[in-house]
């Protein structure tokens, strides 16, 4: 049976700090074969994958840490010497599973090479709907997307008319927030790293307001001049300071759904949050979450997304990093700004 090579991108040790390109390496050097096994029970399950577009998110760089802190009984961290895994798109070679067969594009959990063997089928998805782009299979239409859509909706309850603030506004999960409150009749203001990313919210995203928070000395007093009559609902991306002064301009009965935290990923001893104080005075409902619990609601989300892509009442920005070999460089931008929109890298052409 024939082998090809299979580019890979292969994490080298666990990450202090800010992560590094250096942290991972790109190689060749491996090969596969493209055709599963007969004769062995593991292949009864599996499916063999190209991939053609790889996710980049923030939680890969929780993955990158050292096993045994906190994180390690919610997330299984990367393993030295194998390949990064994270969500992507993939087109199915062969198949050893009755849900999938050959020429079936899908989406899930992969492996940031050329090629994959999947096992894990449970986080799988096959994709039915192929007129709109396959890469928003990684943001809108994938992971980011239906955490956009439960965070909001089924964390924050939202009502027509209310205050919304998102901060990473510009980001995979934030463009969407900000559009889903939009077309419910909030008003929104988003946050953001550069002017660029600010004019982008406000002109492609129907933004209400947004500012450049690296040009505000005073996030207590933005918000009391974006909110003067308080905040209802804010989706949690940033953490840290942000959060000390949202809860200071949260309205009563206010709610915060946190979806992640990016400020604090790469330090070693997080901020610490000094307004928690104002979750009992002005009973603030403010929940963690994560999207696995909320998949279910993954058909229900369809309906309601796509229509209003295809009807351009939700717009979706991509940065699309073209080669595996530019992922690493794709990767590490996230967690300065880099990237604007969801960013994605393209490794194959379907």
């Amino acid at each position: 049976m024939a082998e090809v090579k299979n580019k890979q991108v292969i994490f080298k040790e666990y990450v202090e700090g800010s992560p590094k390109e250096s942290d991972m390496n790109f190689t060749d050097a491996a090969s596969i074969k493209l055709k599963l096994p007969d004769d062995e029970d593991e292949a009864s399950k599996a499916v063999l994958v190209k991939n053609l577009y790889l996710s980049c998110d923030p939680v890969m760089r929780i993955l990158m840490r050292k096993p045994g802190d906190e994180t390690s009984a919610y997330f299984t961290p990367y393993a030295p010497g194998s390949p990064l895994s994270g969500y992507g798109v993939a087109k199915v070679l062969d198949s050893r599973n009755s849900n999938f067969k050959e020429g079936d594009l899908v989406w899930g959990t992969t492996k940031w090479e050329e090629y994959s063997v999947i096992t894990a089928l449970e986080s799988l998805h096959k994709i039915q709907h192929t007129d709109v782009p396959l890469s928003y299979y990684t943001g809108i239409l994938g992971m980011p997307g239906m955490t956009a859509y439960a965070g909001f909706n089924e964390v924050c309850s939202p009502k027509k008319g209310e205050y919304v603030f998102i901060s990473a506004a510009s980001g995979a999960v934030g463009q969407l927030v900000g559009q889903f409150a939009k077309l419910l009749g909030c008003y929104v203001v988003g946050s953001a790293g550069s002017k660029e990313k600010v004019d982008l919210l406000k002109s492609k995203l129907n933004f209400d307001e947004a500012f450049n928070y690296k040009e505000e000395h005073d996030l207590n007093a933005t918000l009391k001049r974006y909110f003067p009559e308080g905040i209802d609902i804010y989706f949690e991306n940033v953490g840290g300071k942000f959060l000390d002064a949202v809860l200071l301009n949260m309205r009563v009965h206010g709610r915060i759904a946190v979806c992640g935290m990016i400020s604090q990923y790469n330090l070693d001893q997080p901020e610490g949050v000094t307004n928690l104080m104002c979750l009992v005075y002005k009973r603030i409902h403010m929940q963690g979450f994560t999207v696995r619990d909320y998949f279910h609601l993954y058909p229900k989300y369809l309906d309601y997304i796509l229509p209003c892509i295809r009807e351009g009442r939700v717009v979706y920005l991509e940065d699309i990093a073209q080669g595996l070999e530019n992922g690493p460089a794709a990767l590490v931008g996230l967690f300065s700004g880099r990237n604007v929109g969801k960013q994605v890298v393209s490794v194959s052409q379907f």
